[in-house]
């Protein structure tokens, strides 16, 4: 079996393709999957992620296991693996690395959400994060929306400007460093890729119809966005079942009754089925909630393993 590093598979792994392949298989095949609620134990020095997946009407099956550490500060802070495995047997057919393979299918699924949530007149995207994801956002958003802005926003002033100037080298843009109140006002497209537990910017800054993809919280206490934010949304998630027991950007609001279940409109699949109507007018804020989901892992490792064959 071929051993891939890190850098193979961002070497192998097409984010043109990705997108494709995750709105493909949000829109074909997610009916017939079998997605457990990610597996979280707390270990002593972080949090250990086990994600599986099995579609039974193509017999595919596989499974990530990711820790994330709780110093922020560690380059490799996220360290992650996954197999596809024989499900008659559980002997893995494909191993790779998945860091880098988990924050590119995140950003490949934000851009499907923008795709059909933000305005098609945008201009402008704000990324709040200066670490893998948030340079996985940079690398995958001017996929699907011709910006003619860039911003990011970090915690500290002097890491953004590097963050900004390598990543406008890397992808060939001008990525301009921002203070939070300069990226949520001036955003139509807004990213949050950070570990942050409490709100990033006051949703009130928000312009009419802009688009939001929430993508770094994973845990019911922490969240990236404000009431304000939440209820002035009309709101998607990747899935109901994880979104609902692992989002806290949702279920704070919810708790507190800042949000009723009933504003949650849709998840992917019935957003790209067309079962619910989400974006009415170019006035409106639409969110996009995700919690990462195994489907999404699962359609990368597929398109992986073609790549390395």
């Amino acid at each position: 079996m071929r051993t891939l590093t890190e850098a193979d598979v961002e070497a192998l792994l097409d984010p043109a393709a990705l997108i494709a392949a995750i709105e493909d298989a949000f829109r074909r095949r997610f009916p017939s999957m079998t997605l457990p609620v990610r597996t979280q134990i707390q270990t002593r020095d972080g949090i250990l992620l086990i994600m599986p997946c099995y579609e039974a009407s193509s017999d595919s099956f596989g499974v990530k296991m990711a820790i994330v550490h709780n110093n922020a500060e560690r380059a490799d802070r996220v360290q992650a693996s996954y197999s596809l495995l024989d499900p008659r047997t559980g002997a893995p057919l494909f191993q790779t690395p998945a860091r880098w393979l988990t924050a590119l299918r995140t950003a490949a699924t934000s851009a499907v959400a923008t795709q059909h949530l933000a305005r098609p007149a945008v201009r402008s995207l704000g990324v709040f994060g200066t670490g893998q994801l948030a340079r996985a956002h940079f690398r995958v958003m001017p996929l699907v929306r011709k910006f003619e802005q860039y911003l990011v926003c970090g915690i500290d002033p002097a890491r953004t400007r590097d963050f900004a100037q390598k990543m406008s080298a890397e992808v060939g843009l001008s990525i301009q460093p921002v203070y939070p109140r300069t990226c949520a006002a001036e955003s139509d497209v807004i990213c949050t890729c950070t570990t942050s537990p409490t709100p990033l910017f006051d949703g009130n800054l928000l312009r009419r119809g802009a688009h939001v993809n929430l993508v770094g919280g994973f845990q019911p206490h922490t969240r990236e966005s404000d009431d304000a934010t939440v209820r002035n949304a009309r709101i998607v998630v990747d899935t109901f079942e994880s979104a609902l027991a692992e989002a806290g950007d949702l279920i704070i609001p919810l708790a507190k009754g800042v949000i009723t279940r009933t504003q949650i409109l849709a998840d992917l699949h019935q957003m790209l089925t067309r079962k619910t109507a989400i974006r009415r007018d170019n006035e409106e804020v639409t969110l996009f909630k995700s919690v990462g989901c195994a489907l999404e892992d699962m359609v990368a490792a597929e398109l992986l393993q073609k790549a390395a064959i």
